[in-house]
């Protein structure tokens, strides 16, 4: 059980951090200081909404997502781990590993000299996830608020074998509609597309989405600009300790299958993610880490 007024004794920052339950959601903290507004679930240590002062909402939330244990939030930056799409040998086991399944535990918020936030969690191996995955490992993510957002998350092994895993901060960006953006930063990357099982290579300067799309782009730490002109607004999208960019949007038909996304949904949002997979699979030995992050604005 989650004791939320025993979190917001211990952690909350009068005028800046604060623990609401609400009937029927989830828990999360809400953050506010002089550079931005962000809601943070507790369960899976989601961020569920950035909004900068000086523009609106930048993360797209899904207004029929789930909003109960054992089912995954849609929208905001749900962290995958230990592993990204289906578990490699078992696909029973949840899409994209159990941490965004399971609530993590608060560490540290804190009140930064310049005026940002930090928030911290941390989820350990335990008996739970042994049933999904059978090594022992910390997992931490820093998310902190301020003109941008960054995420990070810094995997430990904690045991005495090495392990490999794969990640990502699968990040949902709120646009206008996405027939009126554009992608920016991967001309001349090579991709793996997923829906035909090809390989290719970007030749056009900008990335227009027209139909559905799922494309991990390779062998790249390119930041990605999100061109929006009716917003007016280019969100730049920065990231480290990743080689993967995903690029997904669901399209019309996979949208209207989805039970916590309306069928027009596919117009509203695009993910652009810091991923470790395919050929950037994580490897640790014991004792080492590896942090992914991201890092999330406008530009300037």
């Amino acid at each position: 059980m989650i004791d939320i007024d025993l979190l917001d004794e211990k952690y909350s920052i009068e005028g800046e951090v604060g623990f609401i339950e609400m009937e029927g959601e989830l828990p999360f903290i809400s953050v506010s200081n002089k550079y931005a507004q962000a809601d943070i679930g507790l369960y899976g240590a989601h961020v569920m909404s950035f909004t900068p002062h000086k523009t609106m909402e930048m993360l797209w939330m899904s207004p029929t997502s789930f909003s109960e244990e054992g089912k995954a939030i849609r929208g905001g930056i749900p962290v995958c781990f230990p592993w990204f799409g289906p578990h490699p040998s078992a696909p029973e086991k949840p899409q994209h590993g159990f941490g965004r399944l399971m609530y993590w535990d608060v560490v540290e918020t804190k009140s930064e000299a310049n005026g940002e936030t930090l928030i911290r969690f941390q989820l350990e191996s335990s008996e739970e996830t042994k049933t999904y995955w059978p090594h022992d490992f910390l997992a931490e993510l820093a998310i902190t608020v301020g003109t941008k957002l960054q995420v990070a998350l810094k995997v430990t092994n904690t045991s005495g074998e090495p392990f490999e895993y794969s990640a990502a901060l699968h990040s949902y960006f709120n646009l206008s509609g996405i027939e009126n953006c554009t992608i920016e930063g991967l001309q001349g990357t090579k991709y793996f597309n997923q829906l035909t099982q090809d390989h290719a290579v970007q030749q056009e300067p900008v990335l227009t989405i027209t139909d559905a799309l799922t494309r991990h782009y390779l062998d790249t730490e390119t930041p990605v600009v999100i061109a929006d002109p009716v917003f007016r607004r280019r969100i730049q999208v920065e990231k480290t300790g990743s080689r993967v960019t995903t690029v997904w949007n669901p399209g019309k038909e996979a949208a209207a299958q989805m039970a916590d996304m309306p069928d027009d949904a596919y117009h509203a949002f695009v993910c652009v993610e810091a991923t470790n997979a395919f050929n950037n699979c994580v490897v640790l030995a014991p004792g080492e880490s590896h942090q992914t992050m991201t890092v999330i604005g406008l530009e300037e």
